[in-house]
């Protein structure tokens, strides 16, 4: 991955045109706010809406890219897109429905038990288990934990090999593999993304490896949020302006 820099007063994305965009979207953070917890995030009307309209404008060149598992993100989404890709890229859904998984690492059984050994103390911290391919520590609502829980994220992911992967009030262990920067290359390359210029739009440091990917095939990244040290070269203030940015070119 790219250095990333601070940009202050990162500008907002132009209109998109949607007849040369190849979409690509996060969930969390990006089109549906972050809840404390996980399973607190449901469909919603207007997103579910606005992505049916955008997946027929683009001709199917929309994918979601998200942490979540795929029964989770059809969950939130009402099954209205059909390319996603699942925790951060190991699981991977093609516009012609072949679901595509990694291999889980022999390890993740013993980092999730000692995970939930560590939950314990608190009830507030939230283990999460994804596909059998990754684990997260939610402690959003514990957050005197967070260097605890960081602590423990860093020397399971050292004794393990499994790849750690740092997101807001969240570690996560994951088998390592594709990233979402992988994912956006996976899909560029199919026949109803390739010649597009790829959108990559998240809101968490989990986002940068798509934000890359994008720029490097002559797109752009749009980061979600309040200023961060960020690959995006344009930033939307929150959930709402980015549904917002969307709508205007649905």
């Amino acid at each position: 991955m790219s250095i990333q820099t601070l940009i202050v007063g990162l500008p907002a994305p132009k209109p998109l045109r949607l007849g040369e965009t190849a979409l690509f979207l996060d969930l969390d953070g990006t089109l549906a706010p972050i809840a404390a917890r996980p399973q607190d995030v449901r469909p919603d009307p207007r997103r579910t809406s606005l992505l049916e309209r955008l997946a027929l404008s683009l001709d199917g060149r929309l994918a979601v890219i998200s942490g979540r598992t795929l029964a989770d993100i059809d969950r939130i989404l009402e099954g209205c897109v059909v390319a996603v890709a699942a925790v951060h890229g190991l699981v991977r859904r093609d516009p012609d429905g072949q679901v595509f998984e990694s291999r889980p690492h022999p390890a993740l059984g013993y980092a999730t038990e000692a995970l939930r050994a560590f939950a314990a103390r608190d009830t507030g911290l939230i283990v999460e288990e994804k596909a059998g391919l990754s684990v997260a520590l939610h402690f959003r609502l514990a957050r005197d934990q967070a260097e605890a829980a960081r602590a423990l994220a860093r020397a399971l992911a050292a004794e393990t090999g499994l790849a750690l992967q740092d997101g807001d009030m969240v570690e996560e262990l994951r088998t390592p593999g594709a990233s979402k920067g992988d994912s956006v290359r996976a899909f560029m390359v199919m026949p109803c993304f390739a010649g597009a210029r790829p959108v990559f739009v998240g809101d968490d440091t989990t986002d940068e490896d798509g934000f890359e990917a994008a720029q490097a095939l002559g797109g752009m990244g749009v980061m979600v949020g309040a200023h961060r040290a960020t690959g995006a070269r344009f930033r939307l203030a929150d959930v709402d302006a980015a549904l917002a940015w969307l709508e205007a070119a649905s």
